[in-house]
């Protein structure tokens, strides 16, 4: 089991494992409320990436990851995804009323 640091080398690797073996590749999101951690797992039972995060910017690119593995499912394991992973362009407006930190809430 091993945790990518690196959200564009957990998109890429995770990418790479289901285009190698889409049979047995699975994707499990898990929320843990009270620690405010988001933890992002990809398998095909002989390697296991992970990714965790308790930023809420995060989800963001967790829904991104879902589009590429949506387009990956229905198109095949041959579609072209690079318009989907490209880089995240977030603007962080930061000092803006009405917005607290960007973290998950916790316990």
């Amino acid at each position: 089991m091993v945790y990518i640091t690196s959200w564009d080398e957990f998109v890429e690797r995770s990418a790479q494992l289901f285009r190698a073996d889409p049979d047995s590749t699975r994707y499990v999101m898990k929320y843990r409320h009270c620690d405010g951690k988001l933890v992002l797992k990809v398998t095909d039972n002989k390697e296991c990436l992970k990714f965790k995060t308790d930023q809420a910017q995060d989800a963001k690119k967790m829904e991104k990851l879902n589009n590429i593995f949506f387009t990956l499912m229905s198109r095949g394991p041959d579609a072209d995804v690079s318009k989907l992973q490209g880089k995240n362009r977030q603007k962080h407006n930061q000092g803006k009323e009405g917005e607290g930190n960007n973290s998950f809430v916790g316990c």
